[in-house]
Order: C-alpha cells, then sequence, then structure tokens
C-alpha cells in the first residue's frame, strides 16, 4: 500500500491507497516542529481504526510546500514504516513538461494538481486550488504545465481584515443569500464570498482570453464545493486531486532504495 503525505501550509494530510482505492485520508495542523514520533502515534491509531497495519505499507510518497517540515515527515516513513519516501519535486519523471522560467521553483502541490487533472479530465484546463493561497494552474493539451496564477486565500483574506481594522469581528466563511449586506457581518462575508467568486470570474476569463481557447475549470481544496455553489466557471470539483497526483507520480517513479542498516537498532520496528 501507498501512503501519500500532502503537507502544505495548513495542514498535512496523509492518506492510504491500497492499489484500488483510497482507504482512508486523514489531517492534521502543520507544525514544522512536530517530532517524527509525534506523527506516528497519531497515524498509527487512526491506521489501527481502519483495520490496517504499518507493515501493510510498502511505499511513500510526499509532496510538500513546507521545507522545514520534511525532515520529520522523511524520518516518520523510514523509522516506523521501514521505507524511503519519494519526495515530489520538479526533476523526477512527471510525463509532461514544465513550462515556466524557473521549474524548481514551481510548488509541489501544483505539479501534483497538474498531473492527476490531465491524467483524469485531459487538457487544456484550468486547477483552481483553494488552500492557505488560491492557485489557478493551467495545463496545455498534452499536459504540459503552462503556469498560474497565485492569489491569497480566503482564510489569509478574512485573518487580515480582522487584524487590520480595529471594528471588524472574525467571521466565518458562507454564501450569503443577498450581495448587499445589512449588517457588519453579513457585509463582511458578503466581500468574502462574492469578491472571491468575483476573482474567479475574473482570473479564469482572463486566463482563457491569454489562452486563445477553451479551458475546463476543475477546483479542489475544501472550500472548492462552496465556491463552485456561487459559479457556473467551476466545472468540476475534486478533493482528491494532490492526492491522487501523488498516487501517479509513486507510479512513474522508481520507488528509492531503503537501506535498513542507516538506521540504529532502537528505530528499527518489527513490520510482521
Amino acid at each position: 500500500m501507498l501512503l501519500a503525505v500532502d503537507a502544505g501550509n495548513t495542514n498535512v494530510v496523509f492518506a492510504v491507497h491500497d492499489g484500488e482505492e483510497w482507504r482512508g485520508r486523514w489531517r492534521i495542523a502543520t507544525r514544522a516542529d512536530r517530532t517524527s514520533d509525534e506523527y506516528a502515534v497519531w497515524l498509527l491509531a487512526l491506521l489501527n481504526h481502519c483495520g490496517l497495519k504499518a507493515s501493510e505499507i510498502t511505499s511513500c510518497a510526499i509532496g510538500t510546500v513546507v521545507p522545514a517540515a520534511l525532515y520529520n515527515l522523511r524520518r516518520l516513513s523510514r523509522e516506523w514504516f521501514n521505507t524511503e519516501p519519494l519526495v515530489a519535486r520538479a526533476d523526477l519523471s512527471w510525463g509532461f513538461d514544465i513550462e515556466v522560467d524557473r521549474p524548481k521553483e514551481v510548488g509541489a502541490d501544483r505539479l501534483l494538481n497538474a498531473l492527476a487533472a490531465h491524467y483524469h479530465y485531459t487538457g487544456p484546463l484550468v486547477v483552481i486550488d483553494f488552500g492557505t493561497a488560491t492557485t489557478f494552474d493551467v495545463v496545455g493539451p498534452t499536459g504540459a504545465y503552462l503556469g498560474g496564477v497565485i492569489a491569497p486565500g480566503i482564510n489569509l483574506s478574512i485573518e487580515a481584515l480582522h487584524r487590520a481594522a480595529a471594528r471588524l469581528p472574525r467571521i466565518g466563511i458562507g454564501r450569503p443569500q443577498a450581495v448587499i449586506g445589512r449588517d457588519t457581518v453579513p457585509a463582511m462575508q458578503s466581500g468574502i464570498y462574492w469578491g472571491y467568486v468575483g476573482l474567479i470570474e475574473g482570473l479564469v476569463t482572463r486566463i482563457k482570453g491569454e489562452f486563445g481557447g477553451p479551458l475546463k475549470v476543475i477546483a479542489t481544496g475544501g472550500l472548492a464545493p462552496l465556491f463552485a455553489e456561487g459559479t457556473t466557471m467551476i466545472e468540476r470539483t475534486d478533493p482528491d486531486i494532490t492526492l491522487e497526483g501523488l498516487r501517479l507520480l509513486a507510479e512513474r517513479n522508481p520507488a528509492p532504495i531503503f537501506h535498513r542498516t542507516t538506521l540504529p537498532d532502537s528505530l528499527k520496528i518489527e513490520t510482521e
């Protein structure tokens, strides 16, 4: 089985794929100082709850935009699952060209989204990822990664509004029925929700115009279904695109060699 780890700025998502389907998905808040042992205590309990064993994990793929978190995620894979993780980076075999000025600077999550979106939906297309940042990534007809747009994420905008304006409260995100708010909170909710709908529609329209042809629009991330309700620009939502990208990347690239002798005896675990 494959353990896929998608480490974002806000959450780390762990998921297990048995070769046919995803058997479980779990998330934990991203903390760069979280140790491999802390991850293990939490993750092993969840695996056990789903009837899975550590010994059934035979490979691991990690995609992260938080370099400081990678060290302990690698240790988790090595120490607790006896496998050397495949870490998503630009110099692996992706099956498509990365047609940007500095390929190594493209976030792993954006390449993973492009890989899975083209595989499942075929290009050309735009992938909108509602994460800590809201990203728009353009995939060409043959799957080539053509670049994209990075905008502030919804929750970042809400927090910035609350912090910078003394009399504005912290609000939750939801779809207001009216654009014109008749009180402070509804007015803020309208500005955030319909403002981002306008951002989506405006950017997708400009991307299509610059691309010079039609593009499918796929959305992912926890808030994707909410914003898909407010615009016809988003044709489909898919919560598993990044995880699917990790699965496909692991299939395309040989698993790194794990040397058990490199671990002290105290760190080796029984896998039988």
